[in-house]
Formats: structure tokens, C-alpha cells, sequence
């Protein structure tokens, strides 16, 4: 993906990176203005908006941000949130090794999107400018993906000149992902673990019936991720299931020894399931005492992991009979990560339809 240059050496393509993003700090103002930009999405809370609003506004930020700031402030770092300080290493490790501009850039909190797309095109070369986005979430579902697409849209047209954008797809199950995130595995499963458990960030099962145009496929048949429809383009629940069948075939984990389960739901609409909190005390009562868990939705740590798995799931496993649970980093700034997404940057690509989709 080499880019042309202009007489100041300025290249015409860059790469911005993107990923959800952290509050500015653990205080509780922080975090309630974070949690507010983060919940008042459309795309997150799927009602109207004064529906959202009361829902935000009145149930949720007069109690959440307490507790949310005490389950950052558990995993806080010294350069702050760890999600935060990861995307940073992986845009200068990206950054080291390609010749073209790299920016990052958060969906909610700060750097914000309109803030970093400016500061690179500001470095990008004035006649048609592209930028290549890439969203940093393997799978599709509108609380993630889709808003990032909606939000850069949103934001390009009010720039100053015009900028051609690209569009990374989900890549739940393209080779070069997958194996690094098998390669990552290597070492948790030398391990004695008696289970592995694919946990996966929950969405409400509406989402995923939204994003199925036909109404007549997903969960609404039985195996309907395992058949092949124009469905699973958009399906969440397709992709982590695709991960999971890809990763295992890689690293060889037997077939009664994995799971998959969703975590951190919201809200009282049914949500996908079996749910991981409820998973811990099935598979204790099944006898595993020694449970590793892999969360391919993130390819950075978080509070999502860090805090909600490693923390707080160590806990629960450990009350309901189990006796230790391991976390797998996530994908975080591996060599075999950079190597990945540089390769992405150097093939290119070119998905438009990711650039079309109904709001």
C-alpha cells in the first residue's frame, strides 16, 4: 500500500486506526461523561432517543460511574487505561515499520475520531487524500463496527476538502488474524487446563436480527450460523462462532474441551447467549477446576478482560467450585499482531460496501 508523495515528501495515503476507546481517567466525572458519550450512541442503547435518554440519564449514570471508575481504577496503569497504552504501542509499532502516516483514533473518549482524522490529513498530501481505516474489531455488530463506519461518515462531511476512505472489514476468520491469534494461544495452552472458554462480548439478540435484511435467518432457524446466507455478511454471532472453529482448528484444542459464551450484557432484552458468568458455575459443576478463557473480541486488553475476566471471573469460578481461571492476553502489541496489520497496510484493501451501510 504505497502511497505517492508530493514535493514535500508527504505521502497521499495514511492508515487511521480505531479502536472503543477509555474514559480520561478513574475519577468519577471522568468516567460519567465517558459512560454518557459511550451509552447515548444509537448504535449501543437501540431505542429513541428520549426513550435513551431517560434510560441514560435517570437509571444508569446516577449509580454506574461509581462503580465503573473502582473497576478501572483495579486495572489503571502507569500510563493510564491499558487499553488506552496498547493502541498507542500498535500505532508506533505500525508506525516504525510503514512509510506512510498512522493515526489513531478512539470511537468514544479521546483521541476522538474527528480530532485524529484532522491531525492526518494534515499530513497526508492535498490532492485526494486516502485514508484506510481500520477498525480494530474482528467481528461485525452495529454497537462497534457499524458506529465507527457512521461516525467517520458523519464526521467527513463536514471536512474542509474531500477524502477518499477504505475500509478494513471484520476479519474474523482471514488467515493472517487467525494465526496470530493461535500464535498468542501457544503459551496458555502448554498449560493443565481442563477447559477453554471462547468469552465473547455479548450484544442484544436484536442486533443481531436488525443487521439480517431477509428477517428470516438468523435466530430464526436452528444452526443458523452454521448455514452459509447472505446473512452472515452482518452477523456477530457468525463471526465469533467462525473464530472459534478456525482458532481451535489451529491450536488443535479438543472438541469437548472448548466453549463459547458471551459476557457484559446491559439492560433486561434478551441478550445472546449462554452468558460466561452463568458458564462458570456450569463447567465447575461439571468438574473443571482449571478453566482458561480466550477473549477474541478484543485485540487489546481492557476493562472488558482484564477486569470483568481476570479479575472478577477468578472470583466467580473460584466461589462456584473452580480453582484457578486464566486469562489469555489479548493480542495486545505481539510481534505476530504488528506483522499482521502491517501486511493488511502493505496488500491493501478495498471494501466500499462497508462505507454503505443503512444507518
Amino acid at each position: 500500500m504505497a502511497g505517492t508523495t508530493d514535493q514535500t515528501g508527504r505521502s497521499s495515503r495514511g492508515v487511521l486506526l480505531v479502536n472503543l476507546g477509555s474514559p480520561d481517567s478513574t475519577s468519577v466525572a471522568d468516567v460519567r461523561r465517558y459512560l454518557h458519550q459511550f451509552l447515548m450512541d444509537r448504535y449501543v442503547i437501540d431505542v429513541p432517543y428520549l426513550m435513551r435518554k431517560m434510560i441514560v440519564c435517570l437509571s444508569i449514570l446516577p449509580t454506574r460511574p461509581k462503580q465503573t471508575a473502582a473497576a478501572y481504577r483495579a486495572i489503571w496503569g502507569p500510563d493510564g487505561s491499558p487499553l488506552i497504552a496498547i493502541s498507542r504501542r500498535v500505532q508506533a509499532a505500525l508506525q516504525e515499520r510503514l512509510d506512510l502516516p498512522v493515526g489513531l483514533a478512539m470511537r468514544y473518549g479521546r483521541p476522538g475520531i474527528k480530532q485524529s482524522l484532522d491531525a492526518l490529513l494534515d499530513r497526508l498530501d492535498g490532492n485526494d487524500p486516502v485514508v484506510h481505516v481500520m477498525p480494530l474489531y474482528p467481528h461485525f455488530a452495529q454497537a462497534t463496527y457499524k458506529t465507527v463506519v457512521e461516525e467517520i461518515a458523519r464526521v467527513t462531511r463536514h471536512l474542509r476538502r474531500p477524502v477518499r476512505l477504505e475500509y478494513l472489514p471484520p476479519f474474523y476468520e482471514e488467515p493472517h488474524y487467525i494465526r496470530a491469534l493461535a500464535d498468542s494461544l501457544q503459551e496458555s495452552l502448554r498449560w493443565d487446563y481442563d477447559h477453554v472458554l471462547f468469552s465473547y462480548h455479548g450484544i442484544p439478540e436484536k442486533h443481531v436480527r436488525k443487521e439480517d435484511r431477509s428477517g428470516a435467518h438468523c435466530l430464526a432457524r436452528d444452526h443458523c450460523c452454521e448455514v452459509d446466507a447472505p446473512a452472515r455478511r452482518t452477523c456477530y454471532r457468525a463471526h465469533v462462532y467462525a473464530t472459534t472453529r478456525a482458532v481451535v482448528a489451529s491450536t488443535g484444542i479438543a472438541a469437548d474441551k472448548h466453549s463459547v459464551a458471551f459476557q457484559s450484557r446491559l439492560g433486561r432484552d434478551p441478550w445472546l447467549r449462554p452468558f460466561t458468568d452463568f458458564e462458570y458455575e456450569r463447567l465447575a459443576e461439571a468438574g473443571v477446576r482449571r478453566l482458561l478463557v480466550v477473549c477474541a473480541s478484543f485485540v487489546a486488553d481492557c476493562l472488558e478482560t482484564l477486569e470483568e475476566i481476570e479479575i472478577h471471573g477468578n472470583e466467580s469460578f473460584r466461589a462456584c467450585g473452580g480453582e484457578e481461571l486464566r486469562l489469555v492476553p489479548c493480542l495486545n502489541d505481539n510481534p505476530s499482531w504488528i506483522d499482521t496489520l502491517e501486511g493488511w497496510c502493505r496488500s491493501g484493501w478495498n471494501d466500499p460496501e462497508w462505507g454503505r451501510l443503512d444507518p
